[in-house]
């Protein structure tokens, strides 16, 4: 079957059909995925059945892979490009340190020096229902904006943070990643490197703007994000076991819903391709 492509929705994405992950990409087929993957922001692949190795393979395809030394605990022991995002319990017993993973809008790597150029999540284990990833298009949320707002946010920093929604009950954990990762500021609009095109760069880690108080900034940045998650900007992933989710974090924002039932395992894992430097640490 040739390689074909099918929008997942009106903002942003596309189901890729036609290609096994298993099996190597001719670099005319890559290209074309590659393609799609800045047009698109988001590319779904169905019914992968991949190894961790073949998925290792395909992502550094898209460039060089972070081994994850910012969310020591989250990742892989024996692959260290692979995060997991799981709900399995520790061998000892103790709660999985990435069960709460992603559920705040957010872009991945966004509280680092080198933000993600892109992630590829594959689900391996699925509840029957739910546990569904929304995703937003950036490009869409700046370019909507007014006039007057776009000259209001133009030169503001953002400080991010790699704190979660939801408290962790590992304290150890928060207090390393604070160690690990302390606030850094990113501008709050970014122009993408190989479209040119300028997007926002907001997301609920971000507590507050460079210069300003955390009270003088929550209403901006609530409205921000609020405008930038308006359903007509948003696909909503359904996610079946062997999926493949490709994300562009450059001009795109996602959450996880943690919408499935108590005691579901929900197991899935993630590459995470490295980005160019951007932002900066405060002083």
């Amino acid at each position: 079957m040739p390689l074909s492509v099918r929008p997942l929705s009106h903002a942003l994405g596309a189901e890729v059909r036609g290609v096994d992950l298993a099996q190597p990409l001719s670099n005319s087929e890559f290209d074309e995925i590659h393609r799609t993957f800045l047009e698109k922001g988001i590319l779904l692949f169905r019914n992968q059945k991949i190894t961790r190795e073949q998925h290792i393979a395909f992502s550094r395809r898209f460039g060089e892979l972070d081994n994850h030394d910012s969310l020591p605990r989250d990742r892989h022991p024996d692959y260290p490009e692979l995060l997991l995002v799981t709900n399995i319990p520790e061998p000892d017993g103790k709660p999985s340190a990435s069960r709460y993973t992603g559920q705040q809008w957010h872009s991945d790597m966004s509280f680092t020096p080198v933000p993600s150029l892109g992630s590829l999540l594959r689900g391996i284990t699925i509840p029957p229902v739910g546990g569904d990833t929304m995703f937003t298009n950036m490009y869409l949320a700046y370019d909507t904006l007014s006039a007057g707002m776009k000259k209001m946010i133009e030169g503001l920093h953002g400080i991010h943070t790699g704190t979660r929604k939801v408290d962790d009950p590992n304290s150890d954990r928060e207090k390393e990643q604070k160690k690990i990762n302390p606030p850094i500021a990113q501008p709050v609009v970014r122009v993408h490197p190989e479209t040119g095109r300028k997007a926002l760069y907001i997301g609920e880690k971000v507590s507050c703007f460079v210069d300003m108080t955390p009270e003088e900034s929550r209403p901006l940045i609530d409205y921000l994000v609020r405008h930038a998650t308006r359903p007509q900007f948003v696909y909503r992933h359904q996610w079946q076991q062997d999926d493949i989710i490709l994300w562009d974090n450059r001009c795109t924002m996602h959450i996880a819903l943690g919408d499935y039932q108590e005691g579901e395992i929900r197991h899935l894992e993630r590459t995470t391709v490295k980005g160019t430097p951007s932002g900066y640490y405060l002083q």
